[in-house]
């Protein structure tokens, strides 16, 4: 981490768990344990119909709500789909998009990711964009050049002034609920990859103000090692978000002098 020059952000990514009558104990309990977190900004991103349980049940701390995907047109004729507008005037501050369970399952691209980024940031969300690689990806030696390819489609077209808004996950797909976790020294060498593809399309200025969080299995047990890296600012959290006393770990492992 460098607060030096970005903002440390843990966000929990709830995935399809939890329903809306569980939202206000965790809340409870998650306030209790971590009631001022000193320096990092707290996310909690939840399934939609969660949403307006969350933001009440939250709205009294410094957690912020984030929803898990949207749609990227603004309103239509979408049978089941959310708009980035929606989210807002509920007030949701960020949104995951991209992410390798939407690309797998879903038939998410890399064109779509960027088409939701430019209508979560003209609705004025946050997006969270995940980029990641396959084991297979990895083992044939293209990691870099597909994370670059990766985040570069998903910036196009985006304004330098809308950056700061812009967090980007490192989420290698080989390491999401599989137990595996990145060395921290993997992990820092791909985050440092794309602080430098941000760099040569936006200048160093703005390159070392993007938080890059890490997001493949980061837990209560590793989360200090991982936040130790200097290009790792921060944790997109899958199972261990679900467990207050352990997301509230994480939480003070991103809180280290």
């Amino acid at each position: 981490m460098n607060r030096k020059y970005r903002k440390t952000i843990i966000a929990g990514n709830w995935k399809m768990n939890m329903v809306a009558s569980q939202v206000k104990p965790f809340a409870d309990e998650l306030k209790a344990l971590s009631p001022r977190p000193k320096w990092c900004e707290t996310v909690v991103c939840v399934p939609f119909v969660n949403v307006p349980a969350a933001i009440k049940a939250f709205k009294d701390s410094r957690v912020a709500i984030g929803a898990e995907n949207l749609n990227e047109n603004a309103k239509g004729a979408y049978t089941g789909e959310v708009s980035a507008d929606m989210l807002a005037d509920l007030g949701v501050k960020y949104v995951i998009i991209g992410h390798s369970e939407r690309r797998q399952y879903y038939g998410e691209t890399d064109i779509s990711v960027n088409k939701k980024v430019h209508a979560a940031l003209g609705a004025g969300l946050q997006p969270i964009v995940c980029v990641g690689e396959s084991l297979e990806q990895r083992e044939l030696g293209i990691t870099i050049e597909l994370i670059t390819l990766q985040v570069k489609t998903a910036l196009a077209n985006v304004p330098a002034e809308k950056m700061r808004k812009v967090v980007i996950a490192y989420e290698p797909i080989w390491a999401i609920g599989t137990g595996k976790t990145a060395t921290a020294e993997q992990a820092n060498e791909v985050c440092s990859a794309i602080r430098a593809v941000i760099r040569s399309l936006y200048g160093a200025r703005i390159a070392r103000a993007v938080t890059i969080q890490y997001g493949g299995s980061m837990n209560d047990k590793n989360a200090a090692e991982l936040l130790a890296q200097p290009d790792i600012d921060g944790g997109l959290i899958g199972g261990a978000s679900l467990v207050p006393a352990k997301f509230s770990a994480i939480i003070d492992a991103a809180n280290q002098e």
